[in-house]
This record gives C-alpha cells, sequence and structure tokens, in this order.
C-alpha cells in the first residue's frame, strides 16, 4: 500500500540574538531564530505533520505541545514520535518533497547539510529527499523576510 501526506508549517523570525535558527535540523549561523514554544523547526514540523496526516493519524501538535510543556524543545524528539507511529503501522519513507518559502536565509548554502542531517534524522538514503525554496517574488510576509513558511510531501510505502 502506498500513502502520501501533506504537512505545512511557518513561524515568524525573532528580535532575540539568544535564539539560534533551526532548520531542517541544522543550526543556521548568522540568523534569527524562529518564535515558537519549541526551537522553531519548521521544516521538521512540517515533515511531522505531513507523517501523521499519510497515516491518518493525530495531528503533530498534540503531542509536541504536550511536549514543550515537560521542556523538550528539540523539534527532532518529535519526529521520533512521528517516525514511531510511522514504523508502528508498517510503512517507511519513500521519498520526501520539501518546499521553503523564505527570503533568509539563503537555503542553497545549507541545502546539501540539510539532507544530511534529515537522511540521518529519517534513516533514508539523501537521494529520497527534494529541497527547493522560493522568495516567491516577495509576494507574501515570508517572501519579505518576516518568517518561513515550509510545505512537505511524504509518499510512505508499506514495508514487507
Amino acid at each position: 500500500m502506498f500513502r502520501v501526506g501533506f504537512g505545512q508549517d511557518s513561524h515568524w523570525f525573532l528580535d532575540d540574538a539568544n535564539k539560534k535558527l533551526v532548520l531542517g535540523g541544522i543550526e543556521v549561523e548568522g540568523e534569527k531564530g524562529l518564535k515558537g514554544n519549541s526551537d522553531g523547526d519548521a521544516v521538521l514540523h512540517a515533515i511531522c505533520a505531513s507523517i501523521e496526516q499519510a497515516l491518518g493519524r493525530v495531528n503533530f501538535s498534540v503531542y509536541a505541545d504536550e511536549m514543550c510543556k515537560n521542556g523538550i524543545i528539540d523539534s527532532a524528539e518529535y519526529l521520533k514520535v512521528a517516525l514511531s507511529h510511522m514504523k508502528e503501522d508498517g510503512y517507511d519513507i519513500n521519498n520526501l518533497g520539501i518546499s521553503i518559502e523564505a527570503k533568509t536565509p539563503k537555503i542553497l548554502p545549507i541545502e546539501e547539510r540539510m539532507k544530511n542531517r534529515l537522511a540521518e534524522l529519517l534513516q533514508i538514503e539523501k537521494s529520497q529527499i527534494g529541497i527547493n525554496a522560493t522568495t516567491g517574488e516577495e509576494l507574501t510576509a515570508f517572501g519579505r523576510g518576516e518568517g518561513i513558511q515550509v510545505f512537505v510531501i511524504v509518499s510512505l510505502i508499506k514495508n514487507e
């Protein structure tokens, strides 16, 4: 059996030099952090949402919010929960498409690091991950540099 899920997440930038930008599981130096109770990693949040949607399960924010309340702010920990649901249901990731709308940071210089980290977190090959980015011609707040918006599509296959 084959399943597809679509996830989205977005966060505003903070004017807080103490919070680092975390995107796709990596820290991005020299950039403002994202607003949120967690580390604000919009890529990992959108991946969690897409996996849970493909499985027909609960919105990931149900457990992520509870984890935040308990002091767990690393989005990689939320991803572990989504992946455990995927494994419980007998699925593996076939491939993952990530689309990022942001003026900053520039994605191309960090794309390879993101793919390496995502492949490690998801336990898949880098070739199963596609990333593209746009400013959207600055038509939205994200394209104008006020935050980051991420869309993810995941395809899951039944493991044997």
